[in-house]
This record gives C-alpha cells, structure tokens and sequence, in this order.
C-alpha cells in the first residue's frame, strides 16, 4: 500500500518501510513529539455521554459510590475512621 507521509508527505509504502505510514524513524519521532507537545487534540468525546445516564462528571459511570467512598465505609466499619 502506497501513502503519504504525514509529516513530511514524501511517498511511503508501507511493504518497504518498516516506520509505516512514516518515511522514516525522524517523521515517526516528530509525530509523536506532536502528540506529546498536545499540538493535535480529539476534537469530540470518545463516547456519548448519554449513555451514563447522567452521571457527575468524575464518578463512576455506573453512579455508585467512589472507590474512596467504599473503603470509608468499610473502615467505619471496623471502627478506624472516627
């Protein structure tokens, strides 16, 4: 399969090279460099959000208790969160 490049849009097969789709090693670096600098984003949530029925923002998506939640509970429990 023949591409472009997306860094530098030089020509690029991807049955000869081994950085594919990349020409090389420096464009495969670059990109992530790219990444890692936050220079390309998702532009739209990976899920809808719909599907959690509302859930605060930062909890479970099944609306239950925190992790930190349960174990106060289970540590009131047994007496050592007073």
């Amino acid at each position: 399969m023949t591409s472009r490049c997306p860094i530098c849009r030089k020509p690029t097969d991807s049955e000869q090279s081994t950085d594919f789709p990349f020409c090389s090693e420096r464009c495969r670096l670059l990109d992530l460099g790219n990444w890692a600098s936050e220079k390309y984003r998702i532009s739209q949530p990976i899920f809808d959000e719909s599907e959690f029925g509302g859930a605060d923002r930062g909890g479970s998506p099944s609306g239950g208790a925190s992790r930190d939640e349960n174990h106060e509970e289970e540590d009131d429990a047994r007496g050592r969160n007073r």
